[in-house]
């Protein structure tokens, strides 16, 4: 039982919004001391799993991009060239990223994420659309627009991935049942995946859809 130390000082290092890589190593070497490990041993699997797993690490070299685009006005000119067009509502415009979104990630195109596109991008021309065909935003509904926003990101990809033959989620569900004595093929899967993603993008667009009813409906009290 004092081999499972590790996820023990997580939650805490977690708790105490420690810095979480630190908490993560100490974790990790704590572990290993557990499970007797020596020292050299303990940094050698860490060393593995890292190099195994640093194309993880790749979308880190985005971030110094993203942040100076920010700092030099990325977010109010999204905003400020989405609100010119008329007939974009925040709606149509999570609609339309979700659908590109799923495809990406059905073709497996690195093309999305949270921080790359719906913070810098997406959630403020969201919310110029908002503005323009509502007017001002309560904090109430623009924190339910960000939601929404990081909503369309998770239906795309999460729906949209397992469409690719190759995918990593294709390949758990076939390792999985393959153990459990299903003889499934991964273009099985992928098949099989294809009516929940357009079943996900149908329902989240009558979602986004129906936050642009409700701001007509409160646009139409005031």
């Amino acid at each position: 039982m004092i081999k499972l130390i590790g996820i023990l000082i997580i939650i805490i290092g977690f708790a105490l919004k420690l810095d979480t890589i630190a908490v993560v190593v100490v974790a990790g070497i704590a572990t290993g001391f557990t499970a007797g490990l020596s020292f050299n041993q303990i940094l050698t699997t860490l060393g593995e799993a890292f190099i195994t797993n640093r194309y993880m690490t790749v979308f880190f070299v985005t971030l110094p991009a993203i942040g100076i685009l920010e700092c030099y006005g990325l977010r109010e000119r999204a905003a400020y060239l989405i609100g010119r067009m008329k007939s974009v509502t925040p709606g149509r415009l999570l609609a339309f990223y979700t659908v590109l979104r799923t495809m990406a990630a059905a073709l497996s195109l690195r093309l999305g994420g949270h921080v790359q596109f719906i913070r810098p991008l997406i959630l403020p021309m969201a919310q110029g659309a908002a503005i323009n065909s509502s007017g001002e935003l309560d904090e109430r509904d623009l924190e339910e627009l960000k939601g929404l926003a990081g909503a369309a990101e998770n239906y795309g990809n999460f729906y949209g991935q397992n469409v690719f033959v190759a995918s990593g989620g294709v390949l758990l569900i076939v390792g999985v049942l393959k153990e459990l004595g299903f003889n499934v093929e991964a273009l099985a899967v992928a098949k099989a995946s294809i009516p929940i993603a357009i079943t996900a993008v149908l329902i989240s667009t009558v979602q986004f859809l129906g936050f642009d009813r409700k701001l007509a409906r409160k646009n139409a009290r005031v």
